[in-house]
């Protein structure tokens, strides 16, 4: 016996559908049965997007940890830029610290100064020398005193139209005269080649010198001026088969550390062929140098330039 042909399925089917849908969309007789279908099927969605969650994990796994390393790579560099300008800001901070020093110095010296920043060292182990900023063009000369915000550095040896060369007070070569500020007592002050100390030489056995006591320029020498403070005793040895006792002397000045110096313009130390306009780094001196107009010629006479120098 043969059941109802495949068209006639068909029909009877659509018919029946048709009839479920215009049911449940009137009289929601259907909703149970549908609910009850529905947890049949939700396994099956489930089992379905499985594949895709995980390819979305994966996805978002792989996403999250570049993008930990990018941001932690851009922090690390944000670190090492902070770092950098803290470096930096110290550094200036140093710096202000020293020019108030140096421009305070200034303050308390009656020759007229040029302030100038070290820009070299001479390498050679056996030569205490320096290079500052400042030449001919801004009026440097042979022989000129230099000094730090603490004390005397040394002398200009060697001038170049926009730099000059300094010999340092502790280069072996080097040698000035000096006195105990304290009873006015004369020595010589030589070089030893090292920045740690200088050598007073020609002082007698039974010299009144003592540890401690400063040690400033006389003057004599026409070099540098007088009371500029070379450095402060730091021993005295006396032999009894020998004259003269054996004392050294610690610096005043700030050798090894010092960055802006002062170039001193002093009737004892001469102002070269011109005497330059210069100006103090500073208010007040520029207040106190405001008073008197530079000086462009050279001096006609000894008397005319002690007489500038006493001005300043």
């Amino acid at each position: 016996m043969k059941g109802p042909s495949l068209g006639v399925r068909l029909v009877v089917l659509t018919v029946l559908s048709i009839v479920l849908m215009v049911v449940d969309a009137r009289f929601d007789a259907l909703k149970p049965l549908r609910a009850q279908l529905g947890l049949l099927v939700a396994p099956l969605y489930t089992a379905a997007e499985m594949p895709v969650r995980a390819w979305q994990s994966v996805t978002e796994l792989a996403t999250s940890r570049a993008q930990l390393i990018a941001e932690n790579e851009r922090l690390r560099a944000e670190a090492l830029l902070t770092q950098r300008k803290l470096q930096k800001l110290a550094t200036l901070t140093e710096q202000n610290v020293r020019l108030r020093e140096l421009l305070n110095s200034s303050s308390l010296v009656d020759e007229r100064v040029l302030v100038a920043e070290l820009i070299g060292v001479d390498p050679n182990p056996f030569t205490q020398r320096i290079l500052l900023d400042k030449g001919e063009v801004d009026g440097v000369f042979l022989g000129q005193p230099v000094l730090d915000a603490t004390g005397l550095m040394g002398q200009v040896v060697e001038v170049l139209p926009h730099s000059a060369r300094v010999l340092l007070i502790t280069d072996a070569s080097h040698s000035l005269p000096v006195q105990i500020n304290r009873n006015g007592l004369r020595a010589i002050a030589a070089g030893t080649g090292r920045n740690e100390w200088l050598e007073l030489r020609f002082v007698g056995d039974t010299a009144d010198v003592r540890e401690g006591d400063i040690v400033v320029s006389s003057g004599l020498g026409q070099r540098f001026p007088a009371g500029y403070p070379v450095g402060r005793v730091q021993s005295v040895i006396r032999h009894p088969a020998q004259s003269f006792a054996e004392v050294r002397v610690t610096p005043s000045a700030q050798l090894n550390r010092s960055r802006y110096l002062l170039l001193v313009f002093s009737p004892e130390s001469g102002y070269g062929d011109v005497l330059p306009a210069l100006e103090l780094r500073a208010d007040d001196a520029a207040g106190a140098a405001a008073d008197e107009p530079p000086s462009t010629e050279a001096p006609a006479s000894d008397a005319e330039s002690e007489g500038s120098g006493n001005a300043d």
